[in-house]
């Protein structure tokens, strides 16, 4: 074991988070006073090492959960079955676990056997990766290290606690947190934890769809969202969890649109310039051109094409969406974005009304973003996006689209009869009115009996 002493507040100043470390210091010391064991554990001091902000504090004890209970009236017992405990203290809360080891993961995820100990060597051993292995003492300032994990910190290598192969075969989400932590924090794959990454891969398809969308997530939306998606990629991952991304692989573009590579490396290009990106954004960029693939072909004059790529890109999207149950509204946002991207390519043909249709869509906003992304990671024609950006300029204290001039109502007290083609004159309407052609309901009344007399009745 490797204990060092941290140098008082320092790192807890660095993180910007020093209120919840001294409430976290005072539930530890709650623990001590009653005679148990208690520190900070896992990525709270992984972080205040890095000098990095934490938002939570995670406490590992010598506590049993009943002890646990008795000691802190404000608590939910969500995971009291594995020997964890949420503490409510000072308005924030605190995950209390009990030292524990663990054995027989039959299912890839959830230990047969848990054991209370209180040896807090024994709970680092059980734990994924020697950085997320250390604990923290809050009262005397002493960092335990019992797997290695501050060296591991200080070379920037993220390394499995013991086996790498045994640690993922006990949950295969640790796959994907590997590719995350090293992404996160920019930090080397160690060699083993590579090679059984990729043997134990397929594993990862047992898990839950929620949990790997949140791993996903939370990947997309980190630092380094396109090392992620290559990291996992070279882990054997993408092919189990998202294979129709891996199939963009090698699927040629042209060169006069896309300079920089095929459709995968496009798109791995497209993750690098989202500088604050949504969950709908990010996968609105990553599936964007998913249906290429599907679609491809070689014309006669021996460029490549895509024709219909984004409606049939839309399809793949929604099962992909659906499979990692993403909430109906942000799949419906991205598939609006994945479904008109290509329509972004002629706004500078546009007719007014249609351009104000297009500024009015609710995720106008998204998809707009989506093509300043793309157009900048291919050929760099900012054309249409800059027309855009004036539109929404000239029209902004305008209401996104004005209320129709007239109505069914107003048409059938004209003498039409109501049917598809009353709804093509309420268009046509609602065009020359967003163009200006029309400025009033009388205006209108005037234009359809001059250019289209009512049917007769009956």
């Amino acid at each position: 074991m490797v204990v060092c002493v941290i140098k008082k507040n320092r790192e807890i100043e660095l993180s910007g988070k020093r209120e919840i470390w001294e409430k976290g210091s005072e539930v530890a010391a709650i623990l001590v006073k009653h005679g148990f064991t208690a520190y900070f554990a896992g990525g709270a001091v992984r972080d205040m090492l890095l000098g990095r902000a934490s938002c939570d504090i995670d406490i590992a004890t010598s506590a049993t959960p009943e002890q646990v209970l008795e000691l802190f009236p404000k608590r939910y017992e969500i995971g009291a079955a594995f020997g964890i405990i949420n503490v409510l203290h000072e308005d924030e809360c605190f995950e209390i676990a009990t030292f524990r080891e663990e054995r027989g993961y039959a299912d890839g995820r959830h230990p047969e056997e848990v054991r209370y100990t209180t040896d807090p060597a024994l709970d680092a051993l059980r734990r994924d990766f020697t950085i997320n292995s250390m604990f923290y003492n809050p009262a005397n300032e002493e960092i335990l290290d019992f797997t290695g994990g501050k060296r591991d910190l200080e070379r920037g290598v993220l390394r499995c606690v013991g086996n790498p192969a045994e640690r993922f075969a006990e949950d295969y989400l640790r796959i994907l947190r590997a590719a995350r932590f090293a992404t996160k924090l920019r930090f080397e794959v160690d060699a083993e934890l590579a090679v059984a990454a990729r043997t134990h891969a397929v594993g990862i398809a047992k898990l839950s769809s929620e949990r790997v969308r949140d791993e996903l997530n939370k990947m997309l939306l980190g630092p380094d969202p396109e090392g992620a998606i290559r990291l996992l990629s070279e882990f054997g991952v993408l092919r189990v969890v998202l294979p129709e991304i891996e199939a963009m692989r090698d699927v040629v573009q042209p060169k006069r649109y896309h300079p920089e590579g095929d459709v995968f490396v496009h798109t791995c290009l497209m993750l690098t310039h989202m500088p604050c990106p949504s969950v709908a954004l990010a996968w609105s960029v990553l599936l964007h051109d998913v249906g290429k693939p599907d679609t491809f072909f070689v014309g006669d004059d021996g460029v490549e094409r895509f024709y219909q790529h984004d409606s049939v890109g839309a399809e793949i999207a929604e099962k992909i969406l659906k499979r990692l149950k993403f909430p109906k509204k942000t799949t419906a946002d991205i598939l609006a974005a994945v479904g008109g991207h290509m329509r972004f390519g002629s706004v500078d043909k546009m007719k007014e009304s249609t351009l104000r249709r297009l500024i009015a869509d609710p995720t106008f906003r998204l998809q707009l973003e989506l093509h300043r992304i793309d157009c900048s990671s291919s050929h760099g024609k900012m054309g249409n996006y800059l027309l855009l950006l004036d539109k929404i300029r000239e029209i902004r204290d305008e209401p996104r689209l004005p209320p129709p001039l007239l109505t069914g109502r107003d048409l059938i007290e004209m003498g039409f009869e109501s049917g598809p083609e009353m709804g093509k004159l309420l268009r046509k309407i609602t065009d020359m009115q967003l163009e200006g052609k029309l400025k009033n309901a009388d205006e209108a009344r005037r234009f359809l009996k001059s250019e289209t007399p009512p049917a007769p009745k009956g």
